[in-house]
């Protein structure tokens, strides 16, 4: 919905009551339809309560994660039948994309070849679609491109030339003057190392989504690349946990065994990176470890790792991810993978926002999810519901590379109120007022401020007010000219004194929040979002 000018600054009273009044509370799993959003958070900037650097200073205040709640409805993309490329395995290590109100999906699939008969082969992975127009009941489309079994209807993408990626991430650039690297694709691609087969990283780009070409020259062996045709150093990196672009440069996030400059255990989140998709970065680095990581001398699986990088929400000014949370033991039934919230300012470092948390657990032996998750790249805000797919592979089952292996995967479905990851809520500390003062931001004219809150009411308000940088009131918007919100809800505009409009402030500047009322204690801020 667009605001015109007069009415912004105005904000006419009757119009900001009845949108207020939207049900904003929690109405199950899926989104209720009750919700119609006035912006889309990810083209403005967010500040999430979860956030530690945008937010940075507190007092008598505590967070609270909150863990999405899985669909009931779950696999919502499961196995196909034993005639279908993907009968043996959904491996969510993919991507969602929503493309002109169409869900888009990317996933690896796995026929029984591997399954049934051994040893691993490269060429048993293969790169499926699907699509949805809800996210929740999707279809896999015959695109007629690829012959399985003798026929060509089936769900396959065409990837030339033929490789064998077991991990595929996507991301969609539409202003790419070129048509034909609009879609843009890092697989983990497999190469020999003598008799040991390791990881690396291959780009594609298409110019529709499903059909991939290579951005680099690929004479394939075996549906893998020679060694000689590497463009990372010839190290074993699992690449596609992740990818994004930041600050002009795109980062493949993975999983490797080498941290580089600092002795750590096992799996560490890596990243490459590149300034055109084409020629990566010879550098790299560690962008997140476990807590506990940096003791060395353990057995590879034992012990915390984190599995295969970071998917990311790319929110313009922060990233959000998922990553794996292996929990490890010396064999393989010992080991589970749970997964992980992170949060990044910089692309470079990401960090949990509470050690250890375990956002989606696994579900109980004897269901689909049982032993282990994967982070697919999937996220999406589709009414008052924030999405989040993920996959599954349970670890307890995995085997040497020459003995068949158990049927797994799909991909699943969980669901939070929008954006309501975690809130930030009154605790007496003993320190006084309930209050919050954000790191400084960059001033844009004509923005408006948004908050993301519960449990407001005439007994129970959030007072905003302007600082500069340094701390100092501003004459307007702070004192008796503090906006006062009393209302919750997931978009509420913060109206001041001259109408809903920042303007005319300082180059940079801070925002303080402060919880008051008798029911203060009911308050639970989960985002700010300046727009």
């Amino acid at each position: 919905m667009i605001i015109p000018k007069i009415s912004r600054n105005r904000f006419a009273c009757s119009w900001l009551l009845a949108w207020l009044a939207i049900s904003t509370g929690y109405a199950g799993p899926l989104d209720s339809g009750t919700f119609q959003p006035l912006i889309d958070e990810t083209k403005g900037r967010t500040l999430f309560a979860f956030d530690n650097v945008s937010i940075a200073f507190t007092r008598s205040l505590e967070l609270t994660m909150h863990q999405p709640e899985k669909y009931s409805g779950n696999p919502v993309v499961a196995r196909g039948p034993r005639s279908a490329p993907d009968h043996w395995g959904v491996q969510f290590y993919g991507s969602v994309i929503r493309v002109e109100g169409k869900f888009r999906m990317w996933y690896a699939a796995l026929d029984g070849a591997r399954g049934e008969q051994g040893p691993a082969n490269p060429s048993f992975w293969r790169v499926a679609y699907a699509e949805s127009d809800d996210g929740v009941n999707w279809v896999k489309p015959n695109l007629g491109l690829v012959e399985y079994n003798g026929n060509r209807d089936n769900n396959l993408c065409l990837v030339e030339p033929v490789l064998g990626p077991i991990n595929v991430k996507v991301i969609y650039e539409p202003e790419d003057p070129d048509p034909a690297r609009r879609y843009k694709m890092v697989g983990h691609i497999y190469w020999m190392k003598g008799q040991t087969r390791h990881g690396t990283l291959v780009p594609f780009a298409s110019p529709d989504g499903l059909r991939w070409n290579s951005l680099i020259p690929v004479t394939p062996d075996n549906a893998q690349i020679p060694r000689e045709q590497l463009i990372i150093p010839d190290m074993h990196f699992e690449p596609a946990g992740g990818l994004f672009k930041w600050d002009g440069m795109y980062y493949a996030s993975g999983q490797s065994p080498y941290d580089g400059v600092r002795d750590t255990h096992a799996r560490v989140v890596r990243q490459h990176r590149s300034n055109d998709f084409v020629n990566w970065s010879a550098t790299a680095n560690v962008a997140y470890t476990r807590e506990g990581q940096h003791v060395t001398g353990r057995h590879g699986n034992d012990g915390k790792q984190a599995h295969e990088g970071v998917s990311v929400w790319n929110r313009g000014n922060v990233l959000v991810g998922l990553t794996g949370l292996w929990q490890g033991g010396k064999t393989w039934p010992e080991v589970t993978i749970d997964l992980g919230l992170l949060i990044s300012n910089d692309g470079i470092l990401f960090r949990e926002p509470m050690p250890e948390f375990v956002y989606i657990p696994i579900g109980p032996d004897g269901a689909w999810d049982q032993g282990g998750l994967m982070q697919g790249e999937g996220f999406e805000n589709v009414g008052d519901k924030t999405y989040l797919y993920y996959g599954a592979a349970d670890p307890r089952t995995w085997t040497a590379g020459d003995i068949p292996i158990p049927a797994r995967g799909g991909v699943g479905l969980a669901t939070l109120p929008r954006d309501r990851f975690a809130d930030l809520r009154v605790r007496d500390y003993g320190e006084g007022s309930a209050e919050f003062i954000t790191s400084p931001l960059v001033a844009k004219d004509g923005e408006t401020l948004y908050v993301n809150a519960s449990g407001l009411d005439e007994g129970a308000e959030l007072r905003f007010e302007l600082l500069t940088h340094d701390e100092r009131p501003l004459p307007g918007w702070s004192g008796p000219d503090a906006a006062v919100v009393r209302t919750g809800g997931y978009q509420v505009p913060v109206v001041w004194r001259g109408g809903v409009e920042l303007r005319g402030l300082p180059a940079r500047y801070k925002i303080k929040a402060t919880f008051a009322g008798p029911r203060k204690e009911d308050i639970r801020f989960s985002a700010l979002y300046l727009q």
